[in-house]
């Protein structure tokens, strides 16, 4: 029971985490286009990057809460997180935290990865 309660709080926190950027990105966009790396502003405008990847976000956050073979999600949740640090380190006091949730999509990733089948 414990493990099933810790597991929920970790997703739950998760999808938190993955759901109110793209959220508040869609009714103020200028707080989070900073966080897009400049080498991708090349690519497409701003907005749609920022958009695009808060559907991606969306994606993750849902598929994490629904606690239906979330190691993949995870596993994507947890690179995400280590590259916004590693592509903002100016900003280390402000996504600082990120590190904090890449730990947690980590323990998720660890929990829920795939059993391996005898040979």
């Amino acid at each position: 029971m414990r493990h099933e309660a810790s597991d929920l709080l970790l997703r739950i926190g998760t999808a938190f985490a993955f759901l109110y950027p793209p959220l508040d990105a869609f009714l103020n966009p200028f707080s989070w286009i900073g966080y897009v790396p400049a080498f991708m502003r090349d690519i497409a405008p701003e907005m749609v990057l920022l958009h695009a990847f808060g559907i991606l976000e969306i994606v993750i956050a849902v598929w994490i809460l629904s606690g239906r073979r979330i190691f993949v999600p995870s596993c994507i949740a947890t690179v995400i997180l280590v590259l916004i640090v590693l592509f903002n380190m100016h900003d280390f006091e402000v996504i600082f935290r990120d590190l904090s949730i890449a730990a947690m999509t980590l323990a998720l990733a660890i929990t829920h990865r795939p059993a391996r089948r005898p040979a």
